[in-house]
């Protein structure tokens, strides 16, 4: 069984607005420059890691040290055609300004956010299943716009594309937070939408194969959006029964 798990359990410091000074203007999409496509090492080991990309935000971020409480309902049910999710509320929500700022999350906006990639390796034990586990998950400390005076780097978005074949009885969970969407074939089967304490998530993929298009024998896309937003902990566990992730 597959679980993630993101910003972990503690009182948030600071309360609404804490850390914030002038919130980061909202950048139109045509100022979105997406990342080339990655290219894993060439020492990679083929299904035993997938690749991450980390995008670093200012805490002073409109999105990030400002509401907190679960926000399900904040992402369209499709992907979009370039493989990013879409804002569905009209609106702000209790934790999000709009739809201009959480286009920003998943994309490269020049002074916005910085992007970086890295290697999540995945651990077999017991055998069959497979787990990346992390319970002090600071990706960026003293990277990129660096910790602006707190312990750790607490404002960052995660995104990992991978593909797999669905061979009949995998599972999936994930267990954490803050935001974590999972698409399986294009189709948000998990959402875990807000600035919150851990929340679980299960795909069970034979209960669902109906819903999310899949067929035995068939390879698909899995991608996973995660969001970290706002103080004090954070811990990222990913378990799974999916017996390859093919990077993209």
């Amino acid at each position: 069984m597959l679980c993630m798990a993101a910003c972990g359990p503690g009182r948030r410091e600071g309360g609404d607005g804490a850390g914030a000074t002038v919130d980061a203007p909202a950048a139109s999409p045509d100022a979105h420059v997406d990342a080339a496509p990655i290219v894993p090492p060439v020492d990679a080991a083929p299904c035993g890691q997938v690749l991450v990309t980390y995008r670093d935000f200012h805490a002073s971020h409109a999105d990030m040290q400002k509401g907190v409480g679960v926000d399900y309902g904040i992402v369209q049910p499709l992907l979009d055609p370039n493989n990013k999710p879409l804002f569905a509320p009209a609106g702000a929500t209790s934790t999000v300004a709009g739809a201009a700022s959480f286009n920003q999350w998943y994309r490269d906006v020049p002074g916005i956010n910085m992007a970086t990639t890295a290697v999540l390796p995945l651990v077999e034990n017991p055998p069959g299943t497979f787990t990346f586990d992390n319970q002090s998950y600071f990706p960026l400390d003293n990277q990129s716009f660096g910790n602006e005076g707190n312990p750790h780097n607490y404002h960052f978005t995660s995104e990992i594309h991978t593909t797999f074949t669905y061979h009949g009885g995998e599972q999936f969970q994930f267990s954490g937070d803050d935001d974590v969407f999972v698409f399986v074939n294009k189709k948000l089967a998990i959402d875990l939408g807000g600035v919150h304490d851990p929340l679980v998530g299960t795909i069970d993929f034979d209960a669902r194969a109906a819903e999310l298009g899949l067929t035995v024998g068939g390879t698909y896309q899995f991608d996973v959006f995660h969001a970290e937003r706002h103080t004090v902990s954070s811990t990222f566990r990913m378990t799974t029964t999916i017996d390859c992730f093919v990077i993209l």
